[in-house]
């Protein structure tokens, strides 16, 4: 395989396809190991790029490389404004206000002070850096968040910052640059702020238009249903080039407007459009995230010495906490989201991409230590990327922020069945909610002390109140099988397929009336419908919770409980498995098996109708 280092150079189309298969399998092996998946992404880009000179991404790519970069980040940020639905602040509503409007311009004179105080940048450099600085990188947060689980408010407050500041971090580097401009080439300062106000003007107005005509054209039928992704995608990218012909990097601005516009118009077909881009962005920030460090060299990373090391310190301990801090203050956001947010900071794509082109620009106009520019910008991205990829969990749970220390249940459908597998569950110190479109039939589940929730599931109302990130797997059990088989459909893409379980439906008669086996949710417990697992119940079956020892083995179990249907275990590790017909419990010390059991006499005056924790086997001899 020819290298940079022997003189040749990969063939493009291989270079794409190894750079899309370590991106990917960087983030499926996060997945696996639960590993921050920005960290192993970094490492796997420096490995194949500077460390084995196996792929030199200016050399692969020329002068393509800056322009699919842009273009990236484009769709990535596009693809953060879709998520940026207004309904989703609620009480994050003043924080994030404050982060943007004081954090920002706050942000920006702390990073330029650290830049040229303890960096040693001059100050051109360090004010056309120090703007681009502002950007904390949804490339790296959204990744963060899905790891962290953190409870709503603090998660919206970093997502909407990061979201809402990369644009108006790209757009604080250009007026730094063009003030530059003005002093190091006489450029009259009005011209310079003519075309900055101009840009800026129709970034937001093309933004908008953009958006208005999407919206109109979707919802009148101009465009097919097949062909609405196509569209969005050449709409964004004609969006994107024109307003950054006019100013370079408004269009990061122009294409942020244009997602929140039609995050916020209650298309019918939004969900879809959001999935497309949803899936397009981890393979964006994946391939990006690899090049850029591929992009790197030991010749560029040897400008760094211990001024930057310094000043990596200073912007993670002072700066960043400064501007929150100072912006939050006095606010209504409790002292340890606050905290969270200020230690939280990382830095991703725009950063580095930015950086780059304006440390090339400055350099053209001789400014002193522009080439610093660059190597800085990296080693800032990849101090808080390594950082808080290991450290906002472990925050976060020290502060109490987590949505839930494990994840638990969702169980849709207020029947005796479910309140008892609520209550096992429970028990088994799980969250557990019970949802049910029917007030009466939540009643036996708020008198078992089990969070509920009346309404639909898929309402708006749910959406908003139902905290997603504390519960992991989804189980539809109402006595409407359509209905169940419509949530599981609905639902299955944000909890993930393999996590959403439905009682088995009634067999129809006709063909006509049966629904499709591709629909719906996996199969739970002995595949039983509704009525066959609440009849069990009514007839005296209950859940027992039985812990397997070294002793007492699943065998043990087999032979003591021959007419027990599993539905779960939990491994020692706290993993919790819902079981399938075909699915087998792990037979290992410390699994806690979940099971639905004819009832035994109760000793000792037991309460009836109790989940059973059998943490002593010899019950059963």
């Amino acid at each position: 395989m020819a290298t940079a280092e022997t003189g040749g150079a990969l063939d493009p189309v291989l270079a794409f396809a190894l750079v899309g298969a370590l991106g990917v399998g960087s983030q499926w092996l996060a997945w696996k190991l639960r590993l921050p998946a920005i960290v192993l992404m970094l490492a796997a880009g420096l490995v194949i790029g500077p460390v084995l000179g196996f792929l030199d991404s200016g050399a692969q790519f020329g002068d393509m490389l800056q322009p699919m970069i842009a273009i990236a980040v484009a769709i990535i940020l596009f693809e953060g404004g879709l998520t940026l639905n207004l309904h989703s602040l609620k009480d994050a509503a003043e924080g994030v206000r404050r982060l943007v409007v004081i954090g920002a311009p706050l942000g920006w004179l702390f990073s330029t002070l650290a830049l040229h105080y303890v960096a040693g940048v001059s100050w051109a450099g360090a004010a056309v850096f120090g703007g681009i600085m502002i950007v904390t990188g949804p490339t790296v947060i959204a990744p963060l968040l899905r790891q962290s689980r953190l409870s709503r408010r603090p998660a919206a407050l970093l997502q909407w910052e990061a979201i809402v500041n990369d644009p108006i971090g790209a757009l604080a580097a250009v007026l730094a640059f063009e003030i530059v401009v003005v002093f190091e080439t006489a450029t009259g300062a009005g011209h310079a702020a003519q075309v900055l106000i101009v840009g800026i003007l129709v970034a937001i107005v093309l933004g908008a238009a953009a958006g208005w005509g999407l919206v109109r054209a979707f919802r009148n039928a101009f465009v097919p249903e097949y062909m609405k992704v196509p569209v969005l995608f050449v709409v964004l990218l004609a969006v994107f080039a024109v307003s950054d012909s006019v100013l370079h990097e408004s269009g990061l601005l122009a294409v942020t407007v244009m997602g929140l516009w039609l995050a916020n118009a209650e298309l019918p077909s939004f969900t879809e459009l959001r999935r497309f881009k949803e899936h397009a962005t981890i393979l964006l920030v994946s391939g990006v995230f690899i090049l850029l460090a591929a992009n790197m060299s030991f010749e560029k990373l040897a400008i760094l010495d211990w001024r930057a090391l310094a000043f990596v310190v200073v912007v993670i301990v002072v700066a960043r906490p400064a501007a929150v801090l100072i912006s939050l203050a006095l606010s209504n956001i409790p002292w340890k989201e606050r905290l969270l947010v200020a230690f939280t900071g990382p830095r991703g794509v725009v950063l580095v991409a930015v950086a780059g082109l304006f440390g090339e620009r400055l350099a053209a106009l001789e400014i002193t230590d522009a080439n610093r520019i660059g190597p800085l910008a990296f080693a800032l991205v990849a101090a808080t990327v390594v950082l808080h990829g290991f450290t906002l969990t472990p925050m976060a749970r020290w502060l109490g922020l987590t949505a839930a220390k494990v994840p638990g249940v969702l169980i849709l459908g207020g029947s005796q069945w479910s309140v008892e597998l609520g209550k096992a569950l429970q028990k088994m110190e799980l969250p557990v909610m019970i949802a049910d479109p029917n007030h009466a039939h939540l009643r036996a589940a708020r008198e078992a002390g089990l969070d509920t929730f009346f309404g639909d599931i898929l309402s708006e109302a749910a959406e908003h109140r139902i905290d997603h990130v504390a519960y992991e797997k989804l189980i539809t059990a109402t006595d409407n099988d359509a209905y169940n088989t419509l949530v599981a459909t609905d639902l299955a893409p944000e909890f993930g397929r393999e996590n959403v379980y439905q009682l088995k439906r009634v067999k129809q008669a006709s063909s006509r009336h049966a629904l499709p086996a591709t629909l719906g949710g996996r199969a739970l417990g002995a595949d039983e419908t509704f009525f066959e697992v609440n009849a069990r119940v009514a007839q005296g079956c209950e859940f027992r919770v039985t812990k397997l020892s070294e002793e007492f083995t699943l065998d043990h179990w087999r032979e003591k409980l021959p007419d027990a249907t599993v539905f779960a275990d939990i491994g020692p590790n706290g993993a919790l498995r819902l079981l399938g017909p075909d699915d087998e419990p792990k037979d290992a010390a410390g699994t806690r098996i979940l099971s639905l059991t004819p009832k035994k006499p109760h000793r000792n005056g037991e309460g009836k109708g109790e989940p059973r924790d059998t943490e002593d086997p010899s019950e059963f001899a």
